[in-house]
């Protein structure tokens, strides 16, 4: 193969075009060999009270499958936090919603979420960011992960612009004050909602 380059004439500013050698292997070293990052190929674990999950929480699982081959829900088991739903029921949620997608995993977790992520192999947390107000927490959060495990990495995303306001603590006030969630979560949730609605308040979960 060749490549035009320019060969100067005698007569100043004058140029001829003539076909320079270029062997294959000169070809070859030119081409950059194809590279697979390493942190493409792992999990990422997705913590949280999902007490209930949210179209926000949907929204960053599903975009984080375009960074990581699987992503491993871990909703939190915490007995001193009253909760609207059972973790039982939280989790049969998420595994309902997330189906026929076999790159997402549902899992539950007490303790430290460092020792969970060392557990299923995975050096990244995600975390949602909707705005200033969740920064100081998440930033004293990801400060004390690293502490305790300097191999594991906070990756936040955004929420997308719809959701940026939401959260699950909207949602059951909202609910329970009789408006609508519609299209703020998924029809399970909606559904097991009003399930739980009793004389115009919801009630605690075991």
């Amino acid at each position: 193969m060749g490549f035009l380059e320019p060969k100067k004439t005698c007569k100043p500013g004058v140029f001829l075009l003539t076909m320079a050698s270029f062997s294959d292997n000169d070809m070859d070293n030119l081409v950059e060999p194809e590279r697979t990052e390493p942190w493409m190929e792992k999990r990422a674990v997705y913590p949280g009270f999902f007490d209930p999950i949210t179209n926000g929480h949907v929204d960053i699982i599903l975009r984080g499958l375009r960074v990581f081959e699987k992503i491993v829900v871990a909703v939190l088991k915490n007995p001193k936090k009253e909760a609207l739903f059972s973790t039982k029921d939280r989790v049969a949620m998420i595994q309902e919603i997330f189906a026929h997608q076999p790159d997402i995993e549902v899992k539950v977790f007490d303790g430290l979420l460092v020792d969970f992520v060392r557990r299923h192999k995975a050096k990244i947390v995600i975390r949602g960011l909707r705005a200033v107000s969740d920064f100081e927490y998440e930033f004293q959060m990801a400060l004390m992960n690293r502490q305790l495990d300097p191999e594991i990495e906070t990756l936040y995303m955004m929420p997308s612009v719809n959701y940026s306001f939401l959260n699950s603590s909207v949602v059951k006030e909202v609910f329970s004050l009789g408006g609508s969630v519609k299209g703020l979560v998924p029809e399970i949730v909606e559904k097991k909602l009003r399930e739980k609605l009793k004389p115009g308040r919801l009630s605690l979960g075991k």
